[in-house]
């Protein structure tokens, strides 16, 4: 059986973050990825928004790792070149009744370190963006876009540079605990002896730790899908900046994004589905797209909204219970030395990237 130092499970943006660090920490590190290529699912089925950190509960795994991570990959991008902008959010208020929620909204933020938020009336928003409607405002500077793809590939980059690999089509089987480590058997049937292993599987997490025969079930959360689907615009976005409504339960509702040429898209709504392949966008969800866009942008025209595509969630978090933090657990969790399961990683996972690659890398013993 062939011996390896550390695998991680999955080449998304978490898994690549988490494989980056640890092979710039000296270790002999392998990707094991189920697909052809990197980032196929969560990873490149979102907003692409660096988020600031705003939302969170206080204390929260994804306050301080949004809020560390969101300043970690700013100065990544800027280091590696990678396509990015700092382009800020409007939160809006489409009612007197959510004016409140806009206050409370600044004091969380503040909470978690966030403190250039500014409250807008609705003079002041409407001269930032002349087609919006709205009763106030929150002005988040620090929020932003980038290129997710390329963001991948320069972490792949560099974990090839420090001596790491992907190997793709490995679709992993199961996995034993024995003494010196974590058997693999890839679904090939090619058998692996890990010192240390990382779960970044994303939609995947729950149901593989399933198969870590030596992991004590109630270390295990169930898997809950919560699609999001998305409408791209056709024309030009009158908008410069990120527009948010009020949040919502499940999400933070239907908004409006950029990319980085300045097409606009709006979405994710949230669908409750039972696969992690279901990825069609029914088209005619856009008709509650048009109602709810129209709350703040009144003037979007009778069929501007073409079906885009959809991205899954992987929440551990049913439909009727509480979102759930980030659950990253290590061998003081679990008992299992060498042994690191990241589940629910959801937004801002992709904002957390870099700050979960370390902290994921730091729970586990040095080379």
């Amino acid at each position: 059986m062939e011996q390896v130092d550390a695998v991680v499970i999955g080449a998304g943006v978490v898994g690549l973050a988490v494989a980056r660090a640890m092979a710039l920490a000296g270790r002999e590190v392998l990707v094991l990825e189920a697909a052809d290529a990197i980032g196929t699912q969560t990873s490149s089925r979102n907003s692409e928004v660096i988020h600031a950190g705003i939302y969170y509960p206080q204390g929260s795994l994804k306050a301080r790792l949004c809020v560390q991570g969101k300043q970690m990959l700013y100065d990544y991008c800027a280091a590696r070149g990678i396509g990015h902008s700092r382009c800020g959010k409007l939160i809006v208020a489409s009612a007197e009744s959510q004016r409140d929620a806009l206050q409370t909204i600044i004091t969380r933020a503040a909470a978690n370190g966030v403190d250039d938020l500014v409250l807008l009336s609705r003079e002041q928003a409407c001269a930032m963006e002349p087609a919006l409607e709205c009763v106030a405002a929150v002005h988040s500077p620090s929020t932003g876009i980038v290129d997710s793809h390329a963001l991948m590939l320069a972490l792949q980059g560099d974990l090839e540079h420090a001596g790491g690999m992907v190997a793709f089509n490995s679709p992993l089987a199961r996995a034993r605990v024995v003494p010196g480590g974590i058997e693999l058997q890839a679904e090939d049937g090619t058998q692996l002896l890990a010192r240390s292993v990382v779960n970044a599987a994303g939609l995947y997490a729950p149901l593989l730790a399933q198969h870590f025969e030596g992991l004590a079930p109630q270390h295990v959360p169930p898997a809950h899908f919560c699609k999001g689907n998305y409408f791209t615009l056709a024309g030009r976005s009158p908008f410069s900046r990120l527009i948010y409504p009020v949040p919502q339960a499940a999400g933070l509702g239907v908004h409006l994004t950029l990319d980085l040429g300045g097409q606009a898209k709006f979405g994710p709504d949230v669908q409750w589905v039972d696969s992690p392949e279901d990825l069609v966008v029914d088209a005619a969800r856009g008709d509650a797209f048009y109602a709810e866009v129209r709350k703040y942008w009144p003037a979007l025209a009778d069929g501007a909204l073409q079906p885009g595509y959809a991205g899954i969630r992987p929440k551990i978090n049913a439909a009727h219970e509480a979102a759930r933090d980030f659950m990253i657990e290590g061998p003081a969790d679990h008992g299992i030395d060498g042994l690191v399961n990241l589940f629910g990683i959801e937004s801002p996972g992709l904002t957390s990237c870099l700050a979960i690659g370390a902290m994921a890398a730091g729970l586990l013993p040095t080379p």
